[in-house]
Order: C-alpha cells, then structure tokens, then sequence
C-alpha cells in the first residue's frame, strides 16, 4: 500500500495514536494550552513501548518544526505498523509525537510565539548574540511583501551573501537570533511552552534509562529525500563518536561538513544537562526537500504573514502551502526514500542497544 504524508495536524495526530494502540503502546497526552488552525486540540502525545525498569531507551521526535512533523510522523506512524517487537525485551522505545502541535497545526516551523523551538534551549542568563542578523533583519522580513519589494530585498540578500560567503550567510540567517521577535530562527525571550514540558517530563518519559539513543527527525535541508544525521557534538567528542559507533556517517554541524550550520539553543544540545546521569547518543535526521532558496523565501514569507499579514486572510493559504513545499513533499517516492532511510537509522540504533544489555 503506497503511503502519503497527511494533510492536517488532526489527521496526522489520529493516524499516529490509531497506530500506537495497534501495537500496544501506552500512550500519553499533554494537551497544548491554545487551539490548532481549525479549532482542534492540541498536544505532544508520547507512545511507549517497553518497560518503564528498561536501561535502554531510544527515543523517536516529530514536529520540533511544526511543518516538518508531517513526515516525522508518517515515519513514526509507519514505525508502529510495521516495528514494535523488533530488539530485546530489555529495550523501551518512546515515540514523542509532535514537540510543537501549533506549528504542525499551522503549517509553520515556529511555534505560537513565533520562536523556533530548536533555538529556544539557551542559557538564559547568557544568551548569544548575532550582530550579523541585525544588519539584514529589515531585509530578510520586511513590512510590505509585493513583488517589487521581494525583488530588492532578496537581491540585497543575494548582495550580503556574495560579500560574506555563503557559509557565513547561512551561519547569521539560521544559526538563531534573540533580538527580533517577528523575524525568522528568533529563540525567544524565555523558555517556551515545549521546552518548559521538555524540562518537566523528560526524565519520566524516558524512565530508568541509563543509555538513551535519540532521533530527531527534520525536513527542509539537503539533497532531495537524502537522510543526513547530524550531531550536535564536534569531531572527537564522546558523543560524535558514539555516533558513528552507531550509525557510521554522522556529520557535525560545527565542523562545517553538515548541511546544517552550528546553532544555538538545539535541544539535542541540552540533553546532557536534562539528564545528567545518562549516556545519551543523538542525532538529527535531516531529510532534504527544495532548494535552500526556496525554503528561506517561505519562511520569509511565512513571518511576514504573521507579523504583517493576516494568518487568516487571503495571502494565507498560498503562503502556508509555499511552506509545505518546502518542508513536505508530497511525492509518495519522497516518503518511500524517508522509510527506507528511517529503518536503516532506526535498526542501527536499535542493534548498537541491544548490544549494550548483552
């Protein structure tokens, strides 16, 4: 039977419980303080399979940028039909659906708040800073989206880009900044709602582990369904190590060799600090969709809507599906070429654990 991503929050969110319960698995619902785009609700829903005494727990997330839980939870929907049993008993895989429901909900890699979930876990008494992103703020979201000022402002974009290289562009653009609430890669002002429940819950979810494998799974960098595992750790750390112990090809975003740039505030990054006592081994799987610039020109214009425009109005729908092109194609061979990477990524994971309780 050929698999298509699903067109709505609520249909992907029925899709996945509909599998857990299927497959035995003990769900768990936080419901999100705000309503989804269509009046329905919202929530991180966290499946397990396993036993909560298990000393080895792999971890499965969708929807750290909204938009891109669509795949995320096709493959962990797809998991659930077509996985649960395989690796000992001693194994508990958690399957965390849809860390930002509003963006998935809305068709925005933000959340409510306009802040990228995945920049929002900073030290908060020490936040970065991005002189760089200052200089082209004006530029990457301005207050009028005609095509005549489309036009100049991605040209002067273009501009910066030649006289920094694009390497550098990419570092300022999307590396996260703190100081423009209605631009784009903002990390916010404080801890947000899905890093608050990250703080709060993590420790339960993942229950007696000692060793934690992590998959975090996003769209909208790379080649065309290509599946890239990126680690939040430099070459020679533990972790990066521990990664390619797993996995073999990991790719640090510190290094420069990743699709991805360095960031700040990735939550991957916060882990060892969230759970101190444990050897957690992680990695983002990053599966590429469009071009590099189509996907800046929908999330441009998906801030100017939202600090603008009318999220209602009648820009709306083009823009949100400009969007999800970028983030979700819906091409059932994308999606075949993401399960078969998927499998792959999560059968390593699942060998170098079982491995570990022999």
């Amino acid at each position: 039977m050929t698999r298509l991503l699903d067109q709505t929050y609520a249909v992907a969110r029925r899709r996945f419980l509909d599998a857990a319960s299927t497959a035995g698995a003990e769900v768990t619902s936080f419901p999100h303080p705000v309503s989804g785009r269509g009046g329905e609700e919202l929530a991180i829903d966290v499946a397990v399979l396993g036993s909560a005494d298990a000393t080895d727990v792999l971890l499965f997330v969708s929807g750290t940028h909204g938009v891109e839980g669509y795949a995320g939870s096709a493959l962990q929907s797809w998991w659930l039909d077509e996985c649960p049993g395989h690796g000992p008993e001693s194994l508990r895989v958690v399957l965390l659906h849809a860390f930002n429901p509003v963006g998935f909900s809305w068709v925005r890699r933000v959340n409510e708040d306009n802040v990228d979930v995945n920049r929002n876990f900073v030290d908060w008494a020490d936040v970065p800073g991005n002189m760089g992103y200052g200089d082209i703020a004006d530029l990457l979201v301005p207050a009028i989206w005609d095509d005549e000022t489309q036009q100049m402002t991605t040209a002067a974009l273009m501009e910066v880009a030649g006289e920094v290289g694009l390497g550098r562009f990419q570092e300022i653009v999307s590396g996260g900044q703190y100081d423009h609430p209605t631009g784009i890669f903002h990390g916010g002002s404080g801890p947000v709602w899905s890093n608050r429940w990250m703080h709060e819950h993590l420790a339960e979810i993942v229950g007696g582990a000692q060793r934690l494998g992590v998959v975090d799974l996003h769209t909208g960098l790379g080649p065309w369904s290509h599946g890239e595992l990126i680690s939040h750790h430099a070459k020679g750390d533990p972790g990066y190590q521990r990664g390619t112990d797993w996995w073999g090809e990991v790719r640090s975003m510190h290094d420069g060799e990743s699709v991805s740039a360095a960031l700040s505030g990735d939550w991957l990054g916060a882990l060892d600090g969230l759970l101190p006592d444990v050897e957690v081994t992680s990695a983002a799987l990053e599966f590429g969709t469009v071009d590099v610039f189509s996907v800046l020109q929908s999330l441009r214009a998906d801030a100017w809507l939202h600090a603008y425009g009318d999220p209602t109005g009648d820009d709306a729908s083009a823009i949100r599906a400009q969007v999800r092109a970028s983030f979700a194609d819906d091409d059932p061979a994308w999606l075949e070429a993401l399960i078969e990477r998927f499998s792959a990524v999560a059968g390593e994971a699942l060998q170098a654990l079982s491995r570990s309780t022999r």
